[in-house]
């Protein structure tokens, strides 16, 4: 395998051969890499860790540290990392603690860009893009084909609901609904769906007008969210996606951004 002679790997790591270590990189016991890993240079990998293959990490990253928790007490916890990410520089990722699972995780194809942080326990899905300095704190969920934008702290416990796409900027303290634009003028507001993000990744133009007929009884009808929801079930179709969204909103334990 490639691994720079200023790199310093320990003894019990598993890197297999396809993988290449860049100059000056500190890779750490308990660290587990699947197949054809780069870490370009001055990375901090320390375990327990593990990574699916094709992960791709840029200098001055640090993954799988301990969690900034004053409760930690230097345990055994985890993070587990998918395949096809790209984690951009100065990116900082922490390990679970054991109050809150164990586990922080992150999916597969997703886009960590440059000073962003993922917290410990948070839970990162599938083709997730977390632009430049969006920050998440403890327990927080970020569902498959979000978009977190720049500058985004995100309130410990909340969930970013899946294809929802949040404004850089925007100060997040309750859960972001599937499919919503979710950003900050002068107060945080849901603006509808994401129907542009909805169309690029293969939304047929019934199933954006079902969500986008949700979202205008959600915000425009001058209902509260437990008669809106009634009015939902009523006159809008009950389409897998609006069904989805409804209970999102019914098992939200800290409200939604509406």
């Amino acid at each position: 395998m490639a691994i720079h002679p200023s790199a310093v790997v320990d003894k019990g790591v598993r890197i297999p051969e396809s993988c290449t270590i860049g100059p000056f990189c500190l890779v750490g016991a308990d660290v587990e890499m699947g197949e054809h890993c780069e870490l370009i240079s001055h990375v901090v990998l320390t375990g327990p860790t593990k990574l699916g293959e094709h992960n791709r990490i840029h200098p001055f990253a640090v993954v799988g540290m301990g969690p900034q928790d004053l409760t930690y007490n230097g345990e055994p916890t985890r993070l587990e990392i998918g395949d096809h990410n790209e984690i951009r520089e100065y990116v900082t990722v922490h390990r679970g603690t054991v109050k809150g699972g164990g586990l922080t995780k992150i999916g597969s194809e997703c886009l960590i860009m440059a000073y962003a942080h993922i917290a410990h326990d948070c839970f990162i899905g599938d083709h997730v893009i977390m632009a430049n300095a969006a920050t998440l704190a403890g327990h927080v969920k970020v569902e498959d084909w979000a978009v977190v934008g720049a500058l985004c702290p995100v309130h410990q416990f909340v969930t970013v609901g899946t294809h929802s796409y949040v404004g850089g900027g925007t100060t997040i303290t309750q859960d972001v609904m599937p499919f919503a634009k979710t950003c900050a003028v002068r107060d945080v507001h849901a603006y509808g769906a994401n129907a542009i993000g909805l169309e690029r990744r293969g939304f047929s133009k019934e199933r954006v007008r079902a969500i986008q007929r949700t979202f205008r009884i959600l915000l425009a009808a001058k209902l509260n969210t437990t008669q809106a929801l009634e009015r939902i079930e009523r006159e809008v179709e009950q389409t897998a996606d609006v069904r989805m969204l409804v209970e999102f909103i019914r098992r939200s334990e800290r409200g939604v951004v509406k």
